[in-house]
């Protein structure tokens, strides 16, 4: 359906949003963190991040600890960060490089870089331990065009490379495989809202020509989202024609070299890939960025992401990224603001619920898959202590 020269779904029922209680419910986040956070796939890096062996990179969310890392033998591996001995972290940064074993900085326990016990320290003062079976303890891991995820529990997903299959034939032009880092290293940000406050303002793009000056400057009315269908989502928008009022989008539309390997469609336009349940992909012309958040508790969020480009980036490539780069900052931070503002007024004595536009199916859509995974959703607040009792119940119910 089209309107005013934006395509959209019409919305065939319910406009309502999720029901208040649930932003607010610490029962509801505990299982949200279980099923949503440790039973979904979760991005921890992009290999080209541990190029050599042991280089590493680790991430810690919910409660849980990954360590991903590259192998003797090249192959990347992926564990919880955590010893075997008492439960200490065995790398104690973000990143970084195990030269010949990965020691723990407890008791100086060693894993070899394939995750197998090395030695423990004392070992006099122990029994036998099988190296098998006192290594590091694996995580689920799959590889994507060369982003890794982890799953720190089975889940109900088949492997992320099947969900994000129907797009291979679109994003075989980027070669996402071989994007490097930046260089700027992984952003993070507080953000003072309920982790769903973060994708209900980013599930849409009826915002986007009020609340953000630079993106409406660069797409005009090109921008459309599809809703999320089997885990995933796209939203994509070619450049408006034209010039642009702001310096960062005019310079960027007249800076961007042509892509040899970009078609005519994707020459001069973003692409946002959405995953279940808290991932998103910006694929741009020029540089591949993403970013994902997670609760913290039910009013404070952490929001993460990153930044690749092109191998053989030229210097007028460089500069475009920048441009580029410096549009989702700010659009980044005028997010934050509405972000914020949604989770406030779920407090508010006028509050009331929501209705939502057609132009809003990306949040409906995703608010149909929770209420899947939660038909609680559906109900009053269960009495405390009641929540993940009625939610089976209803589940079972269901199927």
């Amino acid at each position: 359906m089209t309107t005013e020269g934006t395509t959209h779904t019409k919305i065939p029922n319910d406009r309502a949003g999720l029901p208040a209680w649930s932003y607010f419910s610490e029962e509801m986040l505990e299982e949200e963190k279980e099923l949503l956070f440790r039973r979904h796939w979760q991005l921890i890096c992009h290999v080209s991040d541990i190029p050599e062996p042991g280089d590493y990179m680790a991430s810690d969310f919910v409660g849980e600890r990954a360590l991903v890392i590259r192998g003797r033998d090249g192959n990347v591996r992926a564990f919880h960060n955590l010893c075997r001995h008492r439960g200490s972290r065995v790398v104690a940064d973000d990143k970084g490089t195990c030269r010949a074993a990965i020691i723990c900085p407890f008791h100086g326990w060693a894993y070899n870089l394939d995750g197998t016990l090395r030695g423990a320290a004392r070992p006099d003062s122990l029994p036998p331990l099988d190296p098998e079976e006192w290594g590091l303890k694996a995580l689920d891991m799959d590889i994507w065009n060369g982003f890794v995820f982890v799953r720190f529990k089975p889940g109900p997903q088949p492997k992320i490379s099947e969900i994000m299959a129907r797009f291979d034939e679109e994003l075989a032009q980027y070669d996402l495989a071989a994007l490097v880092p930046d260089g700027e290293g992984m952003w993070s940000e507080d953000i003072r809202a309920n982790w769903k406050c973060v994708r209900d303002v980013d599930n849409e793009g009826y915002h986007v020509p009020m609340a953000h000056p630079g993106l409406d400057d660069l797409f005009g009315r090109n921008y459309y989202d599809e809703p999320f269908k089997e885990g995933t989502s796209r939203s994509f928008s070619g450049f408006r024609e034209g010039d642009s009022k702001l310096w960062s989008v005019r310079q960027y539309k007249a800076l961007l070299p042509q892509m040899d390997t970009l078609d005519d469609e994707h020459q001069r336009a973003w692409l946002y890939i959405g995953v279940f349940p808290n991932l998103v992909f910006g694929i741009y012309p020029d540089s591949v960025i993403y970013y994902h958040e997670f609760p913290v508790d039910h009013g404070r969020t952490i929001q993460r992401g990153a930044c690749y480009r092109r191998p053989d980036e030229d210097r007028r490539m460089r500069i475009a990224r920048y441009l580029s780069g410096r549009i989702d900052r700010i659009t980044t931070k005028e997010d934050e603001q509405l972000i914020e503002w949604s989770w406030e007024a779920a407090q508010s004595s006028g509050f009331d619920g929501i209705i939502l536009s057609d132009l809003e199916a990306g949040v409906k859509s995703y608010h149909d898959e929770l209420r899947r995974l939660y038909p609680v959703l559906n109900t009053d607040e269960p009495e405390p202590g009641t929540l993940a009792e009625t939610n089976a119940a209803l589940v079972e119910t269901e199927t």
